[in-house]
């Protein structure tokens, strides 16, 4: 099985615990992680989203915050879509998220139309994405001119600060034996500490979001630089 493969089967396996894991995991602190970049994409598309398609959706988790940012910024979402290549998450997510379309699909190639969408969003799903340039142009290819894309990702830091020697400590040796009690999979959470550490810089994706043709509007990192968000914008 190849590696993309073996990763959507992961995600297939855990996705009843997911949600209750990320909480759990994360102290509840994703919330506002994914809240915070919410606001801040809206903040920067200045208007109505028309089309939000959610990437590596999950449980649909993110449309439902991004509906909350909505509402508390004035800014409405007019249409959601969440795509994701686990049918095991899907399932959930149409449960769980009323009034969206949700569709199987790997990131690197989205089921939609050039220009059909103004908002773009991927929490925490980048990095298990094996083909991250063709995810990116993809990204680029169903934006209209003016969309925005939102990434939420736990990148790793070069620097070696006491947070950062604090969370590796928590992610190598604490989440992936409590991640396994819960989820009763002993490598998924193992998987976790190791694809942040194999994942790119802070820096390379930027350069990588340029290379797909984006202009990059913010880069920001939250709580110690634990999670990051980056907003990019096609010009047009």
């Amino acid at each position: 099985m190849e590696k993309q493969q073996r990763i959507i089967q992961m995600f297939n396996d855990i996705s009843p615990t997911y949600d209750r894991l990320n909480r759990i995991l994360s102290f509840g602190v994703d919330r506002r992680w994914r809240r915070n970049g919410c606001l801040a994409a809206l903040k920067a598309h200045g208007r109505p989203v028309k089309h939000l398609v959610d990437v590596a959706t999950g449980t649909g988790d993110l449309i439902l915050f991004w509906r909350e940012a909505g509402k508390a910024s004035g800014t409405p979402i007019e249409r959601a879509t969440g795509l994701d290549p686990a049918i095991g998450m899907l399932t959930l997510a149409r449960r769980k998220v009323k009034n969206a379309d949700f569709q199987e699909a790997q990131a690197n190639a989205l089921p939609l139309e050039d220009n059909s969408a103004d908002m773009v969003s991927i929490s925490y799903g980048i990095r298990n994405v094996v083909d991250v340039d063709g995810a990116l142009k993809e990204f680029h290819r169903v934006l209209e001119p003016g969309g925005h894309v939102l990434i939420l990702e736990f990148m790793s830091h070069p620097e070696s600060t006491l947070m950062d020697r604090m969370s590796r400590l928590y992610m190598n040796k604490v989440l992936p034996k409590v991640g396994a009690m819960i989820s009763k999979d002993n490598q998924a959470y193992t998987y976790l500490p190791e694809s942040i550490q194999a994942f790119f810089s802070t820096e390379q994706l930027v350069e990588k979001l340029a290379t797909a043709g984006f202009e990059i509007v913010q880069v920001k990192d939250d709580t110690f630089g634990i999670s990051t968000r980056f907003i990019a914008r096609k010009p047009g």
